[in-house]
């Protein structure tokens, strides 16, 4: 049976007034973001966030990112720490999500931090989510603006594909800039990958005791010893989830995946990178960005043609490339 098609309209000054008006009323709608298209209801809405529950199929212990228009918003939510302030005054707005003890009184509704005691939060860079934001005058709950456990959305298409009926309205902005979903920080460990990389974090961390670090400070010590560093998730066992992203399986086509093929087995389709020409490249040239940028499409595009699976080229690991590996690493996982 056909899905339903929900209504897109083209991001200006209507489409927002009306995505603003369905999000007062306890509504969904499909956002774009400067990562991928979010699915945003009204962070403080109870049965509002539940709808996102409902419309992805996405489990209830997987916790929700709120998408707040500013630092001083964030905070009338969360508890900030001296490190959290520096990442925040570093990176936003942009794809960073700091994880934080929410604050008593937030009037964040229990169902978006799962029963944490801390919450996932983030100030967008992109127009159209600072807009519906304004415009609602309510935090956002927003993950990813597809069906629980799929490939992310980088465009409006992706997301009429994923969700159909399920989401009412999607505000259609082009395809995403970053492709890639943010990066997710808690306390000075990197929950997920995303497209600020673990050294830019770094570069931004104050030196305990000494303030800021600078460039001078770096060169003279040629390292951060008296901080932990920033390092990697924690391992999660079975269906320990402390944020967005960190299920073993996600990201995922319906096809079957290969990750680090050179050449295409009878029947796969070929993701290229690099000196890996395949049916299609990420990028010829081997830019991560615009590897992180088109990845998501490709896994879409590769889904809905003909072939019987899909394989991918190997991906550096460095920069960017870490949260590429990341998914793939997920999407890949059966």
């Amino acid at each position: 049976m056909t899905r339903p098609h929900p209504r897109i309209l083209p991001y200006g000054t209507a489409a927002i007034a009306e995505a603003a008006a369905l999000i007062r009323d306890g509504g969904l709608v499909a956002v774009p973001t400067e990562t991928v298209y979010g699915l945003a209801a009204d962070a403080t809405n109870a049965e509002a966030v539940a709808r996102i529950y409902a419309a992805k199929g996405r489990p209830s212990f997987n916790p929700l990112i709120v998408h707040v228009a500013d630092l001083a918003a964030a905070e009338r939510i969360a508890v900030f720490d001296t490190d959290a302030r520096a990442l925040a005054a570093a990176f936003w707005p942009g794809p960073l999500t700091l994880v934080l003890p929410v604050r008593s009184g937030s009037g964040i509704a229990a169902l978006v931090t799962a029963g944490l005691e801390t919450i996932a939060i983030r100030v967008p860079r992109h127009r159209a989510m600072q807009e519906v934001i304004a415009a609602s005058g309510r935090p956002l709950a927003a993950p990813s603006a597809n069906a629980s456990g799929g490939i992310s959305p980088t465009m409006a298409a992706h997301v009429a594909t994923s969700l159909g009926g399920n989401v009412p309205l999607i505000l259609d902005d082009g395809a995403t800039e970053a492709g890639l979903e943010s990066t997710i920080v808690a306390g000075r460990t990197v929950l997920r990958p995303g497209p600020v990389t673990a050294e830019a974090l770094l570069m931004h961390l104050p030196d305990e005791g000494r303030g800021p670090i600078g460039t001078s400070d770096v060169t003279e010590r040629g390292a951060h010893h008296s901080r932990p560093p920033i390092g990697p998730r924690p391992s999660q066992g079975g269906n320990t989830v402390t944020a967005p992203g960190q299920l073993e399986s996600h990201y995922a086509p319906i096809k079957t995946l290969r990750l680090h093929a050179i050449d295409a087995e009878p029947g796969e389709w070929l993701i290229g990178f690099g000196d890996v020409a395949g049916d299609v490249s990420l990028s010829a040239s081997g830019n991560l960005v615009e590897a992180a940028a088109k990845l998501f499409d490709l896994l879409h595009a590769a889904d809905a043609n003909g072939s019987a699976t899909i394989a991918i080229a190997p991906i550096p690991a460095h920069g960017i490339g870490e949260a590429i590996n990341d998914r793939l690493r997920r999407a890949a996982h059966r």
